[in-house]
């Protein structure tokens, strides 16, 4: 009986991930092209509207201060409405402004834009994250998480060629290359936001999908993980806000998004630095490179994770050989070893994802880990602004991307730093400030 139980289980997780995870995936990979492609579309863009490396870096950042203005609102609209209806809401939303993008003729209206489609994808990814706990427990997160988030590899990788292909052949009704991108690009949140509308269940007591002794186990597995965590905090909205570790973990995200962002929306451009005669095609081909070794990294880092039921080094070690292969960059004037080390830099970066956000999990009960990780994501994610417009005010003053990178590099030694020494076994009391646990169940 043991044994059948066991082959159920794995049947029924391999069913549960095949209904939720691919098409999840698609839609986040849908959600960061329409927020990345600004990079590409630099590339005809900030001559068009005679964008400066600083008017630029601006612009590339500024969707991170509407993202961060609106993601608690939007985590807590999520819980009230339900990831169906509101992950659609979400959707339809970006994919209006991602296309209305298209239409900007000047610094000022790009800005608003951009600060717009912050706005409405504000939510997306943390709803994500906290409807996965829904469905999966605790010893699966990390690489449930790695399938989803793996898409923002997958995204640049899909995305490089696409974008700058539409940009060199899409010269339709005496438009840009790069405006038509942003419409052809946007386009599909808007068809994805009716798809989720009728494919996605809020939870597995509504999973029609689901036999009725699946949903049964399911349920009941679920409640038996929440309780072999017995240190897990129930804080309210606003003491998750403000509880230190999630601070603490707030922070620490910032400082990567700094170097992940800023090396992301940068990164056609420092490609086209190697030389003058590459097509905006080629340089989207050189740009899948280092994201195809990044998703692999990112993948198998967080298998290892799961596997070792460890995060805490696992969050850390990827973020200092991110900071070496930046400083190395930063350093190197030869072409092919600064796509390496950028390609080795991009794989430290991602594959640190899937292990920190198991963290919360560990101290914080799944109703407030919906608020504590929006908040570390909303705050962490004010690094999508300070690094692209960090490498931007760098490289316009020194006319080279070297200071920005070796910034970037900087930053995420700090990160490095703070993640390795987290208090993982520590032995607080029933407070605020009480320590992650370590994964023993």
């Amino acid at each position: 009986m043991q044994a059948n139980t066991a082959i159920d289980e794995h049947a029924l997780v391999r069913k549960i991930t095949w209904r939720i995870i691919p098409f999840v995936f698609i839609l986040y990979i849908i959600s960061y092209i329409d927020r990345a492609n600004i990079g590409y579309a630099a590339l005809q863009m900030n001559h068009e509207l005679a964008l400066s490396s600083e008017a630029f870096g601006f612009a590339s950042g500024i969707f991170f201060i509407g993202y961060f203005l609106f993601e608690v609102p939007s985590n807590v609209m999520l819980n009230k409405f339900g990831a169906r209806i509101w992950i659609a809401r979400i959707l339809v939303t970006w994919g209006i402004v991602s296309v209305g993008s298209a239409f900007v003729q000047n610094a000022t209206q790009l800005y608003v834009l951009r600060f717009l489609l912050g706005v409405a994808e504000a939510g997306f990814f943390p709803g994500i994250i906290v409807y996965l706990t829904y469905w999966f427990r605790a010893k699966e997160l990390a690489t449930t998480v790695a399938l989803f988030t793996a898409a923002i590899p997958v995204s640049y990788i899909i995305g490089a060629p696409l974008s700058t292909w539409v940009m060199d052949n899409a010269q339709w009704l005496n438009w840009s290359g790069w405006r038509w991108m942003l419409v052809l690009e946007g386009a599909p949140a808007l068809i994805g936001g009716v798809l989720c509308f009728f494919y996605l269940t809020d939870r597995p007591a509504d999973a029609k999908w689901l036999k009725p002794h699946e949903r049964e186990w399911l349920l009941g597995e679920l409640a038996n993980d929440r309780k072999s965590r017995p240190k897990a905090k129930h804080f309210g909205s606003l003491k998750a806000m403000t509880n230190p570790k999630v601070l603490y973990l707030s922070f620490i995200y910032f400082v990567y998004q700094c170097g992940s962002l800023g090396v992301g929306y940068w990164m056609p451009q420092i490609i086209k630095g190697f030389s003058k005669t590459l097509s905006h095609t080629q340089v989207g081909l050189i740009a899948m490179v280092p994201y195809i070794f990044a998703t692999i990294a990112m993948v198998m880092w967080s298998r290892s994770s799961d596997r070792h039921n460890e995060r805490r080094l696992h969050s850390a070690i990827p973020l200092g050989v991110a900071a070496l292969a930046l400083l190395g960059a930063g350093l190197s004037t030869n072409p092919y070893v600064s796509i390496s080390l950028i390609s080795l830099s991009l794989a430290g970066l991602y594959a640190f994802k899937s292990p920190f956000w198991a963290l919360p999990t560990l101290f914080l009960t799944r109703s407030t880990a919906a608020v504590a990780i929006a908040v570390i994501n909303s705050v962490g994610n004010l690094g999508g602004f300070v690094g692209p417009f960090a490498i931007g005010y760098l490289q316009g003053a020194g006319k080279s991307a070297t200071p920005g990178l070796l910034f970037l590099s900087a930053l995420l030694v700090m990160s490095f730093l703070m993640t390795y020494f987290i208090r993982i076994n520590g032995h607080d009391t029933d407070d605020a400030t009480e320590a992650v646990p370590n994964q023993t169940h």
